[in-house]
């Protein structure tokens, strides 16, 4: 039987204790694994004192010095890997599989912060191209915030909390992370390895807690940016709690993946079949919504229907299993609860899933009408829908029926095709012949309308993370 112990935000030197609590619940059983700590206003102000500190001692520090913390940083998660695994896999569910992904591609992306810090590059200006500039020198360079707050989700506990992380260091800042309940493990262990790993104390720090913590934290006046990853409900409430600061969001989604007739039938239904059901379609570029040509819709659904049932449904813990619990009961009932509403108004199921408590195995659904839940919401579950169009600009017009666009994609042979959607899909990042889940962390990576502002990816992060700053002479 697992000990119950409590779960206190960590500052470097100092663990807070105290205070409300809640309860991680363990996705595959049910089981209490622990009591996290809510933070709270006094947590938060505790955060501030120790990032301040920890950003005025190391302001100066040189690209050298970020450079080798973010090696020596990777390298020591590359060491404790394993361990990091684990504990994604019992907190979030996450098959052990891909949890062993996510850890490594956490270590590739400090490096990669690492190697693309030396080209964080300033600019020198022509200020002599207007009369009063003659005889002046201007030139411009970046520099950090200051204390910056990350606000990260449970599904991918390294990746995208790393995402916030290693940018934030490369540009000279202190970081405060406030992660999502089933991700607090992670985060603190993360926080402990890399300070034994040689990071200063107080440069990286956990809270512990829920929305009073991450309320509190994005608006202290002494957060100078705040970057979060989440559904737009919660983006939106926490940037107006932020105010008039730099604010990233990656917000929620409800992806399109679109099939044209020349497409590879094969090919486009292995790929989208895992982006939709892999992770129990728990990411935000996961495929929701297949739009096919209808000349090849009947020719596609059994080809997709057949690559979902060969997808191991299984315990997370299982190195072969592929699609794994949800992170709760309740968001399992959630997705269950959107494809009951869509059958209600006419909807049909191609593939029914099937619900064991936090476990939902894949769902199809087809006929969907405009107005059901599953067609505008996102599902964040292994469910996806299937919609038939007739001509491109149906295509386009049903993937842009949504407030979201985050990522989207296409599979076609057609040149002129792919370049129309490049075009005219409302997305902030598109691919063609791979599917929406497919994401590399060095291009930029964010949402348009309701799916967010500003961009993540290793350089593009490290800029959003530090102001441009200009300095002119007159000799």
């Amino acid at each position: 039987m697992n000990e119950v112990f409590e779960i206190s935000s960590f500052l470097g030197s100092e663990v807070l204790t105290g205070g409300d609590s809640f309860e991680l619940v363990r996705p595959q059983d049910g089981k209490l694994v622990a009591r996290i700590m809510e933070a709270g206003p006094e947590g938060v102000e505790a955060a501030v004192l120790v990032a301040a500190a920890a950003f005025r001692s190391h302001r100066k520090s040189t690209v050298q010095q970020r450079i080798e913390w973010l090696k020596k940083a990777a390298a020591a998660l590359t060491t404790e890997a394993e361990a990091i695994a684990q504990t994604i896999c019992e907190d979030v569910g996450k098959p052990i599989r891909s949890c062993r992904f996510e850890v490594r591609r956490g270590a590739e992306l400090l490096e990669a912060c690492a190697a693309a810090l030396p080209f964080l590059n300033g600019e020198v200006l022509p200020l002599d191209a207007t009369g009063p500039g003659a005889g002046h020198y201007g030139f411009t360079r970046h520099i950090p915030y200051g204390i910056v707050a990350g606000i990260t989700p449970f599904n991918a506990p390294v990746n995208l909390l790393l995402q916030k992380v290693g940018p934030a260091i490369a540009a000279g800042n202190a970081i405060i992370v406030k992660p999502a309940p089933a991700g607090t493990r992670t985060a603190i262990e993360l926080a402990r390895i890399f300070q034994r790993a040689g990071w200063p104390a107080g440069l990286f720090t956990v809270l512990t807690g829920d929305r009073l913590t991450a309320s509190a934290l994005v608006a202290h006046p002494e957060v100078r940016a705040v970057s979060f990853t989440g559904g737009t409900s919660g983006g939106e409430a926490l940037a107006r709690a932020a105010g008039a600061k730099k604010f990233v969001a990656e917000l929620g989604s409800n992806a399109a993946n679109i099939v044209l007739p020349d497409a590879d039938l094969d090919d486009a239904s292995k790929r989208i079949a895992a982006a939709a059901f892999e992770a129990s379609g728990q990411q935000c570029i996961s495929a929701q919504r297949i739009l096919v040509e209808r000349s090849v819709l009947e020719s596609f659904l059994p080809k997709f229907v057949a690559c979902a049932q060969a997808l191991k449904i299984g315990e997370a813990a299982d190195a072969s299993t592929d699609v794994g619990p949800m992170v709760s009961r309740a968001a399992a009932d959630r997705a269950i609860a959107m494809c009951e509403d869509a059958i209600a108004r006419g909807a049909a199921y191609v593939l029914a899933p099937c619900q064991n408590g936090a476990s939902v195995t894949p769902g199809i659904l087809r006929d969907v009408p405009f107005e059901a839940r599953l067609w505008g919401e996102e599902v964040f579950g292994p469910i996806a829908l299937v919609t038939a169009f007739d001509r491109v600009e149906e295509a386009l017009r049903l993937a842009n029926d949504s407030p979201f666009g985050l990522q989207g994609s296409v599979f076609t042979r057609n040149l002129q095709a792919a370049f129309q959607f490049a075009e005219d899909f409302d997305v902030g990042a598109l691919w063609i012949n791979e599917a929406s889940r497919f994401r590399l962390d060095l291009y930029p990576f964010g949402g348009v309308k309701t799916s967010g502002y500003g961009r993540e990816g290793v350089r593009y992060a490290i800029e959003e993370f530090s102001q441009v700053k200009f300095i002119g002479i007159r000799p």
